[in-house]
């Protein structure tokens, strides 16, 4: 088996977590995790939830993001990161596996 790098994580992805879950008053992870589906076969799909036993777990000073072992080898070597932009704010992946993707950013292909 072939040994996967876990995505990298920054700053400003575990930073708006952070304020998620103050506004929240409670502490989730963000899952992300990638799907059969979409306009370009694959989609991510990004959610707040509870870590899994299985979960691949990355943290920063408190925030949590989880990925599953089946969505790992789609995300090797990823950026997970937030945005804000005047069309809104979101997490992006920039992942370097995807050989083409959508336009907006959340289906990929492989």
């Amino acid at each position: 088996m072939t040994l996967t790098l876990p995505p990298q994580v920054t700053p400003r992805a575990f930073a708006r977590l952070t304020e998620i879950n103050a506004e929240l008053g409670d502490t989730k992870a963000l899952r992300v995790a990638v799907d059969g589906g979409g306009c370009s076969g694959f989609q991510y799909d990004i959610t707040l939830d509870d870590p899994a036993d299985d979960d691949v777990i990355l943290k920063s000073e408190g925030a949590i993001v989880v990925i599953d072992p089946v969505s790992l080898p789609f995300l090797e070597n990823a950026v997970i990161d937030f945005t804000e932009e005047l069309i809104g704010a979101r997490f992006v992946i920039e992942n370097p596996n995807a050989t083409s993707s959508c336009g907006c950013g959340t289906s990929f292909s492989m």
